[in-house]
This record gives C-alpha cells, structure tokens and sequence, in this order.
C-alpha cells in the first residue's frame, strides 16, 4: 500500500484503538524502511504521476510478532476530561455540566461505532475483518475474528464505564446546587432571625 493508502486503513482499523496523524504514520514508514521492516517500489499513479507503494518484509514480520510477544510498556494516561473534573470548583456549574454533557454525548458516539463494529464482525461485513480474513491461513479465521469482537468488546464496556461515571456527575453537580441553595437559605434565615 502507498503511505496514502495506509493512512486511510489505519484510520478505519487501528484507528479505534490508537490515533496517529499522518505526520507520524510517514516518518514511521521512513524508520521502518531504513530498518529492513518495509520494502518500497515506485508505481505510476495516473497518468504521468507516480507514488511509493510499501510492503512488509520477513524481517518486518518477525519483528511484529517479537513485538506480540513482548511485554507491554505502560504508559501514563493524559485524560483532558478527568483532569478538569478534578478542579470543576473552578468552574460555573453550568459549564462543568455542559462539560460532563458534552463528553457523555462523545463517549456515546463512540460506543455507537464500536457497536457497530461488533454487529458487522457478528455478521461477517466487516470490511477491516474481511480483509484480514483474506491474508491469514484459514485455520486462524476462528481466532481472528474472536479477538476483533473482544477488542470491540472491550472498548464498549470502557465507554460504559465512563458514561454512568459522566451521569455520576452531572448527579453530583445538581446534588451540590441543592446543597448550596440549602446553605443560601439557612444563611438568610439566620440573618432575618
């Protein structure tokens, strides 16, 4: 495939899983072909044009399942959203639930392709999981399938998680108004008394 091409398949498939911009997709393709991983042939592309169309060599396959086999390198998480829960003192009421709202609606946009996902690969019409299908011996169909749905799976189930917790505090903002409205008053009735 072309880095193009790439590009667009990484944003159907991986894409779910892990974002990268093509300003990183083509540095990585150059790294990779200077490390042996990937071989390059020049192709004509319409009519006088011409592009780089990129395939992966042994040595590429042998490293990708070393990297299978490799333990997982933890990374810390940068998560916009919790982050400015933690601090939402500082904000109105009114955006902190616009906020919570807006993230719940993002979150649920998200579960609704993953979703999808999952119903396409229950039915065989998953184009990402077809394709694969057509390159992997047909002893591994099985497996291949079962860990894209587990994969989906997953992702929903997280989406789950963070939408109750979004509903959570939209909860809690509207329980700490009430509370403050309690405090407002009791304040007026001491200064009346």
């Amino acid at each position: 495939m072309t880095g193009y091409d790439l590009a667009k398949r990484f944003g159907s498939s991986v894409g779910n899983v892990w974002h990268a911009p093509d300003s990183q997709i083509y540095p990585e393709l150059r790294r990779m072909m200077q490390d042996g991983l990937l071989e390059s042939e020049e192709v004509p592309w319409g009519r006088k044009g011409r592009k780089i169309e990129y395939t992966i060599t042994e040595q590429g396959r042998v490293a990708f399942g070393e990297w299978m086999d490799s333990d997982l390198q933890w990374t810390r998480d940068r998560d916009p959203m919790h982050l400015r829960a933690a601090y939402f003192e500082y904000a109105t009421p009114d955006r902190a639930r616009d906020q919570l709202t807006a993230y719940r609606e993002h979150i649920l946009q998200l579960r609704g392709q993953w979703q999808q996902q999952i119903d396409e690969v229950i039915a065989g019409t998953s184009e990402t999981l077809n394709r694969r299908l057509e390159i992997v011996p047909a002893s591994q169909h099985r497996r291949t399938t079962a860990f894209k749905r587990f994969t989906y799976e997953g992702l929903v189930d997280r989406a789950d998680v963070e939408i109750a917790w979004a509903e959570r505090g939209l909860k809690l903002l509207d329980e700490l108004d009430d509370l403050d409205a309690q405090d407002e008053l009791g304040a007026l009735s001491t200064q009346d008394a």
